[in-house]
């Protein structure tokens, strides 16, 4: 049986009370306040962001409460950007690879942090074998290195999802952030800094 995680994010439950398997309580952390704008303006750090999808075919559910497949309104803390099977998966920013997922809702995924920052990529392609996660010439484990712009996974069809794509969800300090509002500083701040 596939472990629950704290990065599911197709997580069914009724509410923040929800005893959640393996271990973890939703109260414990799991279902951290959710920020709905971006951390900050645009400030010109934001130019430093990738956008994690090489081959952007569009946006397919938003952050925030959605209906999920049994009917009932579910959490999303993330947004998923729908690709082409097999396209690569860009790093946010740069810093190191906190864990590697393989369970039924995130499917084969990755957590990075960065700072006080911590990026979710799910549904990727690829297999996880010994901890380490693979996908073509990507092969990362815990405490890998990341650079901003790296490729570190494919688009797959991996846990709980209905086509190919990117689920990237964003947290800060316990919080998760909407990562379209992230999407809308990083532009912000690139058009600041164009003449």
């Amino acid at each position: 049986m596939a472990r629950c995680i704290r990065w599911d994010c197709s997580r069914r439950t009724a509410g923040v009370s929800a005893a959640i398997t393996g271990g973890f309580t939703a109260a414990a952390w799991l279902w951290a306040p959710v920020m709905l704008a971006a951390p900050v303006g645009a400030e010109p750090r934001w130019r430093q962001g990738v956008f994690p999808v090489a081959h952007f075919s569009g946006y397919t559910s938003h952050f925030g409460t959605r209906i999920g497949p049994g009917g009932t309104p579910e959490p999303h803390h993330g947004l998923d950007i729908a690709a082409p099977l097999g396209s690569p998966i860009r790093n946010w920013w740069g810093g190191r690879v906190q864990e590697v997922i393989r369970d039924g809702g995130c499917g084969l995924g990755l957590v990075i942090v960065s700072g006080p920052y911590e990026h979710l990529y799910c549904h990727l392609a690829g297999s996880v074998d010994g901890g380490v996660y693979r996908s073509g010439a990507v092969a990362l484990a815990v405490g890998s290195p990341v650079r901003g712009g790296q490729v570190i996974g494919h688009v797959g069809l991996s846990g709980r999802t209905s086509g190919p794509h990117l689920h990237w969800g964003i947290r800060h300090g316990g919080r998760w952030l909407n990562p379209a509002a992230i999407l809308r500083a990083m532009a912000a701040a690139l058009s600041r800094a164009r003449p």
